[in-house]
This record gives structure tokens, C-alpha cells and sequence, in this order.
């Protein structure tokens, strides 16, 4: 896998567990009166950021991993 699709891969996967992780906080973030439409891509943004704490070599075992464990080969 490229480095590119490696990730693209994490990232959807950071996402996914971000998302499932914080789902009651979430949903108490969006449901508050002060949270506008125009916030949500800040705040889409602003958790995608956290995938920068890992390296492309975590990234990439990871992924890696979840690959093995979905029993899919990886594209070179």
C-alpha cells in the first residue's frame, strides 16, 4: 500500500473509533444552543487532527493489521 492509501485508510478508521468513542459527547456537543450547522466542519477538522499523532509507521501497522484481520490482501 502507498503511503497515500495507507492513510486515507487510517484516517477512516481513526474516524470510526473517534466517532463510536465520544458518540454521547458528541451528540450533547450538537444538541447544545450554541452549536451552529456552520461548526460542524470545524469540528470534523478539528478531530481529524488527532491523527497526526501517529507516525506513517504506526499508521501503516495499523492498518496493516486490520487488513490481516479482515482477512484481505493488500494492494502493493
Amino acid at each position: 500500500m502507498s503511503d497515500a492509501e495507507v492513510t486515507a485508510a487510517f484516517t477512516k478508521f481513526y474516524m470510526q473509533r473517534a466517532t463510536t468513542e465520544f458518540s454521547e459527547d458528541l451528540d450533547r456537543l450538537r444538541g447544545a444552543d450554541d452549536f451552529k450547522d456552520d461548526a460542524l466542519p470545524l469540528l470534523i477538522s478539528a478531530l481529524q487532527q488527532g491523527t497526526s499523532l501517529f507516525s506513517m509507521e504506526e499508521q501503516r501497522r495499523i492498518v496493516m493489521a486490520g487488513v490481516e484481520k479482515a482477512g484481505k490482501k493488500p494492494t502493493d
